[in-house]
């Protein structure tokens, strides 16, 4: 993956954004930024010659990307055996342009391709699950109560490179027609943000436990 941001640095002809070309960033520090900016991805992949797109829970470490899922789900049992689309997508406001057809978003997204494969050491991927909790919350792990070897048994894991990725990112107002900028007709962005709250505890925490400092400093990305 280079670090050229220009559309002749796809690193393959399948990832190359032709539509809104201008748009594409193929950069790895880009990619990276937008993948570890949330927890929520896409997967795409056949079964039975059915499309199907599954949310998941997912996370980075280094050049790959990992997310996991019960052991009996269909997705797990196909992965290995094809290429699929690992996508990931944030709306960061709407655009109101001064027609209908100049409508728009900002947005961050990025699309990977290529095979995936499963994890099925147990340490290996309990060393993994481990990272991915801590990365939510720093330190969670080890507050909570060791996972069984059943529970280890029954979760799937999942892996794939990001090399072959792309992006593509929107910011900035509406792009109107030349022509329309004098029509009478409000134009700009709503931004659109997550916002964090604050945790609401378990009503049946026992009594007396704190909420640890980790937990309440909570952020994402």
């Amino acid at each position: 993956m280079s670090d050229d941001t220009s559309p002749s640095a796809a690193p393959s002809e399948r990832t190359r954004v032709k539509r809104y070309h201008w748009l594409a960033r193929y950069d790895r520090a880009t990619v990276e930024q937008i993948l570890d900016a949330t927890p929520l991805a896409h997967v795409g992949c056949q079964m039975d010659g059915v499309p199907f797109v599954t949310p998941t829970f997912f996370w980075r470490e280094g050049d790959r990307v990992y997310w996991h899922g019960s052991s009996a789900g269909r997705m797990f049992k196909v992965l290995e055996s094809q290429d699929i689309c690992f996508t990931v997508s944030l709306l960061d406001g709407l655009v109101l342009a001064r027609t209908s057809y100049n409508f728009n978003c900002n947005f961050r997204s990025v699309m990977i391709l290529g095979r995936a494969s499963l994890i099925t050491d147990p340490a290996e991927k309990e060393a993994h699950l481990r990272t991915f909790v801590n990365g939510l919350v720093p330190n969670q792990w080890d507050r909570l109560r060791p996972p069984t070897e059943k529970e280890i048994a029954v979760t799937a894991l999942a892996s794939m490179s990001i090399d072959e990725a792309s992006c593509k990112v929107r910011v900035g107002p509406p792009e109107d027609d030349e022509a329309d900028y004098s029509f009478p007709a409000w134009a700009g962005v709503i931004p659109i943000r997550t916002q964090i709250l604050p945790p609401e505890p378990d009503p049946r925490n026992l009594p007396g436990l704190e909420m640890p400092e980790d937990v309440l400093k909570f952020k994402l990305g």
